[in-house]
């Protein structure tokens, strides 16, 4: 070049003149102080912006793993419902209602912890989750304690809805250290590695009842007193660990969209990406100067179509967004049915196939089916998040396209527990419902940023998680009067040979098998709907690639303030 201070005939700015306009105090400086200014703006973003590899990055992964896996233990609850039904005299029907109150908890709160993570981090939900969780699982083993009122037959009605409100609770502060954790997953890794990473946090959620229900079936067998005081200090703890370890670590922009996807200000997000074009250009003379790619600011690329954001009303009036909350409370509906009454239907199946009725072996099994959900829950989420990943990596296929699958692991899963009619071959369901209950919540998170962005993650997955309320309380209920017109009538309860307590159903899988049936019905139009959904991405990704095609070059993108 000729001049340092001049630009080129197409009006790209030259490496020296953008050095005068972007000095340190925005004042024109030499080009020996601009090479200073690259320098020092180079070792400030190495110190800003940690390695992918990194103990800071690595740090809030495993502070994240460890909160998650004191999160889910709303899905060990089957681990000691039946006992606790027993204890206070309350029918299937209100077991479920009080199952029901966890799961309201999980789901109900999941926008307004996550519209707090996202404008505040993770620090707030992380003690409140800790306040939660320990008075939740305390006033559940209070009211244990305490027992039945000795003038009565069961408690009252105002101590059951306290032990709602206590299960409320701890299905709550479950959540917001699960929403803490993976919001802070998603923002410290880039989106190659996203779904692995955070499909690793979520599966702690999921491992998180294999952990307690193993300890209980080690240690606390027919002891369901200090059963709930483990849960209600080995939940709270970690909450406490997390609060000193958990942070969202920012990512460098590097990429057109890497700076405003973190959710910062466009004018910090831009002065990045802006440096970042610039250091490039610093190492071509004026005839190689590239014309892309370029930074472009938040409104060009959301204008573009570049980075999704949809969020508020534009969420709510989207059909994209009733379509997957229809397929999540379908599913997520299924699985927490199941995983509420997997308990009951164990002791059915057992009562049916043994002579005498035992009640610490029957809690082994119980635990058993608990473990093995778990487990795979556990899995499923990591397998879900190494399969999406792989193919969006590898193949370029959108994470909308597993939806089918992860549908059809549901449907089969149903198909099996309908058909089995022995305590042996129940871990098969159970282990199938895991998987795929695993998998579609490490899906879903992704599927909803990658439609809708990641400026308001939290906050819209918070409004996507509210749908399991609906199909979950639908099915959960029918669950529970299926099996109260199966129970054992105290008459019956004395004239059988089983010992079974009063209102233990001892027909097996007929006890509850048409409530499976509804559920399947259901998977089955989650599966169509699946595919509805991957072809409607597949649609949308056909436009954008059109759109994108009709360019014939990116114009440098002003730095002036919107």
């Amino acid at each position: 070049m000729k001049d340092g201070a001049q630009q080129s005939d197409n009006s790209v700015p030259t490496p020296s003149s953008r050095n005068l306009e972007w000095s340190a105090d925005n004042r024109p400086s030499s080009n020996h102080d601009g090479v200073e200014l690259f320098v020092a703006s180079m070792a400030s973003k190495s110190a800003q912006y940690p390695g992918l590899i990194s103990v800071p990055r690595f740090t809030t992964l495993i502070a994240s793993l460890l909160v998650t896996l004191s999160s889910g233990t709303n899905y060990v609850y089957s681990a000691y419902a039946p006992q606790l039904g027993s204890r206070l005299g309350i029918t299937h029907t209100q077991l479920n209602i009080v199952g029901l109150g966890g799961n309201i908890g999980v789901y109900s709160s999941g926008p307004i912890w996550g519209r707090i993570v996202d404008l505040r981090g993770p620090r707030i939900l992380l003690a409140s989750s800790f306040a939660l969780l320990l008075a939740g699982y305390s006033g559940i083993r209070y009211i244990y304690d305490s027992g039945i009122p000795a003038s009565s037959t069961t408690i009252s009605t105002f101590t059951f809805c306290v032990l709602v409100v206590c299960s409320f609770m701890t299905g709550s502060g479950g959540n917001a250290g699960l929403t803490s954790a993976v919001n802070s997953t998603a923002k410290t890794f880039p989106d190659k590695a996203r779904a692995t990473t955070t499909g690793i946090v979520i599966s702690g959620f999921g491992l998180s009842a294999f952990l307690f229900s193993t300890i209980s079936r080690v240690e606390f067998a027919g002891n369901t007193s200090s059963f709930l005081l483990l849960l209600s200090l080995g939940t709270s703890i970690p909450m406490i660990i997390g609060y000193f370890f958990i942070r969202p670590i920012p990512l460098p922009p590097t990429d057109p969209v890497a700076g405003v996807e973190q959710g910062g200000s466009r004018s910090e997000s831009d002065a990045l990406n802006h440096e970042d074009s610039e250091n490039h250009a610093l190492l071509a003379s004026e005839e190689d100067l590239p014309i892309a790619p370029v930074q472009l600011s938040r409104r060009a690329a959301l204008s573009q179509g570049l980075l999704p954001n949809v969020y508020g009303r534009k969420l709510w009036t989207s059909k994209d967004f009733w379509l997957l909350f229809t397929i999540l409370s379908l599913l997520s509906g299924t699985g927490l049915m199941f995983i509420n009454n997997v308990g009951s239907m164990s002791q059915a199946l057992y009562a049916k196939s043994t002579p005498i009725y035992d009640p610490v072996e029957a809690a082994r099994w119980q635990a058993d089916q608990v473990s093995m959900i778990s487990l795979l829950n556990f899995l499923g989420r990591i397998f879900i998040g190494l399969v999406t990943d792989y193919g969006k990596n590898r193949y370029g296929l959108p994470r909308s396209y597993s939806l089918g699958l992860v549908s059809f692991f549901f449907f089969i899963s149903q198909v099996m527990a309908a058909n089995v009619d022995d305590i042996r071959n129940l871990w098969m369901a159970s282990a199938m419902l895991g998987l795929a209950h695993g998998s579609v919540f490490s899906l879903f998170p992704n599927v909803c940023l990658e439609w809708f962005g990641m400026p308001h993650f939290s906050e819209n997955w918070g409004y996507l998680s509210i749908s399991p309320i609906f199909a979950g309380n639908l099915f959960s209920v029918a669950f529970g009067r299926n099996l109260d017109a199966h129970e054992t009538t105290p008459t019956e309860s004395l004239a059988s040979s089983t010992s079974v307590a009063v209102g233990q159903c001892t027909l097996g899988r007929q006890c509850y098998v048409d409530a499976i049936y509804l559920t399947a019905a259901s998977c089955f139009i989650a599966m169509l709907l699946s595919v509805l959904a991957g072809w409607r991405d597949r649609q949308k990704l056909e436009m954008g690639a059109r759109i994108a095609s009709r360019r014939s070059e990116v114009v440098w993108e002003s730095n002036e303030d919107e």
